[in-house]
This record gives structure tokens, sequence and C-alpha cells, in this order.
């Protein structure tokens, strides 16, 4: 199978080619390939095209083996008040279906009524926009605006599809990097706990039964002690992707993020919650490779850590604090 971006007047549209191995109908051959029936609708009336050995055919068409087919997307729309803006985006690494950033802290992953523009999306649209790619900014993955780290961009609907299958199955795979408060004495331990919104809150999530199933992976590295407080460095793996998600459920072990306060930890020791996306694991959406990404701390978080005296073990015999 190739992907190519076709040029059609100074514009790119997104398209698949697949050799045929086996005769059978067009339809079944695309249903193989993982071509949604959304998808093709789409592509009917939205301006797209399914080519055999270079001409137009409908899915019921019957194919022989050595015969080429072309899967032409139709252009995407972006979306209303996604305003396509010029910014920095720092790229690890891009092809033609996918775009990996590094996302600073500060910065949001989407518009909001508090963050129309600015945005990583925003930029991915400009981007797009200068470069003639007919796509809007599929945002695979998402980070809270104070977390930082690695974020997962589709560059057409189809490929968000293939990949948000990956995440169903726990294929594409999250690890982050966290400071929480005091110390954490189980070298490493699961949180398979519900979360649901707070009564009464839009942004708040809590620990509640009937909540959403989510499951993250804890496995602590070090501790240190800052001044008069004592944290935990720790490695977080999501097999879940709930919203707040990590910093909900270091809240119920008891181990807040430093600079969380949303979640009760103490807001004067750090500027924003100490979270880093740090490691994605995926398989290529075409090739079906496993992809791994990684971003290293942030200035700030590395900061702090300088800042700090490392203690050692796990006793919970043995104050470290």
């Amino acid at each position: 199978m190739n992907v190519k971006m076709m040029k059609r007047k100074n514009n790119t549209l997104f398209q698949l080619q697949f050799v045929v191995k086996e005769s059978g109908l067009l339809r079944e051959f695309l249903a193989q390939h993982e071509i949604s029936k959304t998808t093709l609708t789409a592509i009917k009336y939205r301006g797209g095209e399914i080519l055999v050995n270079g001409q137009s055919q409908n899915v019921r068409h019957k194919l022989q083996p050595g015969d080429q087919v072309t899967v032409l997307f139709p252009p995407e729309q972006v979306s209303d008040g996604l305003i396509p803006q010029e910014g920095a985006l720092s790229i690890l690494y891009e092809d033609e279906t996918l775009l990996m950033l590094d996302k600073p802290a500060g910065q949001s992953t989407i518009p909001s009524r508090n963050h129309p523009s600015g945005t990583l999306a925003n930029f991915v649209c400009g981007k797009f926009e200068t470069e003639g790619i007919l796509s809007t900014a599929h945002m695979v993955t998402r980070l809270d605006t104070d977390t930082s780290g690695i974020i997962c961009v589709a560059k057409n609907r189809h490929i968000h599809h293939l990949l948000s299958k990956q995440m169903a199955q726990d294929l594409f795979q999250r690890q982050y990097t966290a400071f929480s408060e005091g110390i954490i004495t189980t070298p490493f331990l699961t949180i398979e706990q519900p979360i649901g919104r707070k009564d009464g809150s839009i942004i708040e999530r809590i620990v509640r039964e009937d909540g959403q199933y989510s499951k993250t992976d804890v496995s602590v590295k070090a501790h240190y002690r800052n001044e008069a407080d004592c944290f935990s460095v720790i490695d977080l793996t999501l097999h879940t992707g709930r919203t707040h998600q990590i910093r909900v459920h270091m809240q119920w072990l008891g181990h807040p993020l430093i600079g969380d306060d949303l979640y009760d930890a103490n807001p004067d020791v750090f500027p924003r919650q100490a979270l880093h996306c740090s490691s994605v694991s995926l398989l290529h959406p075409i090739t079906k490779e496993r992809m791994h990404f990684t971003s290293p701390l942030p200035e700030d978080m590395q900061y702090y850590l300088r800042q700090s005296q490392q203690v050692c073990g796990f006793s919970q015999q043995q104050p470290l604090c």
C-alpha cells in the first residue's frame, strides 16, 4: 500500500493506493482495508473518488489480481471557530499521515471560550493552509493547557479513525512523567477507578462509582526533598483516556500532582501541574510499523529537580521525610 498527496489546483488531497491480490468486489476490498461506510459516503458526495487502474468505479466493481485501487479522499473543511493562524510548532515527526508535536506548557490544544486563538490546533490549520493541505486539525491526543509534551495529529479523518481504533485496542501507548506530593512507598501500582464529572462543576472530575472505567499504571522512579516538602517522581501509563485522568487518579491516591491546585495540591510550590507527556508509541496507520517518540522533561521541571535533593528507598519502616 502507498500513501500520497495528490495535487489539485495548487492544493493537495490525501490518497491511498493498493494492489489487489485476490479477486472480489471493490466494496469488500475496501472494508478489508478499514475504509468505513461513513468514509465511502463522504467520498461519494463530497468530492472524493475511487479509481481502479485509473478509471472511476463504484463499490460493486469486480476486482482482479494485479488491479491498482486508488482511494482519493475528499477535501476537508476547517471547523467553524477554528481560525488558521501562523505560529511556531515543535515538530518531532511528520509524513503524509501523521504530525507529532511537542507542546509547551501554557498553550491550549484546541480553542475554547477562554482561549479562542493561539492554540496548537490554530497553528496546525495555519500550517496546512500555507502548504495547501485540504484538511483540518485532527487532534488524536490532547493535553491540558498546563501539561507539556507529545501530541499526535492526524492529517486526514480516515487516519484519525484508524488511530482511534488503536487506542480502543490499547495499541496506542502514552507515558507521562510527573511529580506527585509526598512519598509513594510502593514501586509500582495500577489504579482502576471510574471517573466522572464532579457535581456542580464543568471542569473538575472525581472518582465516582457511576463514572467511566479508567486505568492508570504508576511506576515510582525516585523520591526527592525540596525545602520542607517531599515528592515522588513517577512515570504513568494510560490505558484509557478520560479527562484529567492522571490528575484525578493521583488525587484519589492521596498524592496529587505538584502544583495542581484544582486537585488539592499546594499552588505555591510549582506554577502548574507538574505533568509531561514524555513518550508515545503507536503503529503507523498505513505501514503498521511500531513507532516511538520521546520528549525530554521541560526546563521548569528539570530546574525543580536541580533545586531538590534526592532521597532513596521504599521502606515504610524508615521514613524518608
